[in-house]
């Protein structure tokens, strides 16, 4: 693999199963950043609203008359307000479960993109791997909370 994005994906997942660690063990907090939960809960978020933005990239780049062109952009604007909105409405144990169900979203519409040729296979597999350990984490923590 010669481009970045492979390897920073992987990298992203890490902090999922480091708070995911600690939760288990019971660290409640990591001084200067806070509460472990909260730091999880929002790179979650930041990560998803990110995922879903490059949903949003990739319907730019599509024809007028292709369906994932009105797709993208209202799915990835459905997915990144309900998960903000969860955020801010939601504790801490019903936002982890929200994102699980947001990364799935995310990773069912890259499932479509796949099978539209819209996306590369060697990236939607990568997307899987990390998807699972991303949902992984967030169930290990989950039901630590």
């Amino acid at each position: 693999m010669k481009k970045p994005s492979p390897y920073l994906t992987f990298a992203g997942a890490i902090p999922f199963v480091v708070c995911a660690f600690l939760i288990t063990v019971g660290v409640d907090a990591i001084p200067i950043l806070g509460k472990t939960a909260h730091i999880l809960s929002i790179y979650g978020l930041v990560i998803a609203s990110f995922m879903a933005g490059a949903h949003w990239g990739n319907h730019l780049s599509l024809a007028d008359d292709d369906t994932w062109a009105f797709k993208l952009p209202v799915f990835s604007n459905i997915i990144a307000l309900g998960l903000w909105l969860g955020f801010l409405t939601l504790s801490t144990f019903g936002f982890i479960w929200l994102l699980i169900i947001g990364f799935v979203s995310l990773l069912v519409i890259d499932y479509g993109l796949h099978q539209a040729q819209i996306i590369r296979h060697d990236y939607f597999k990568v997307r899987q791997y990390v998807t699972a350990m991303v949902v992984i984490s967030l169930i290990i923590a989950g039901v630590q909370l």
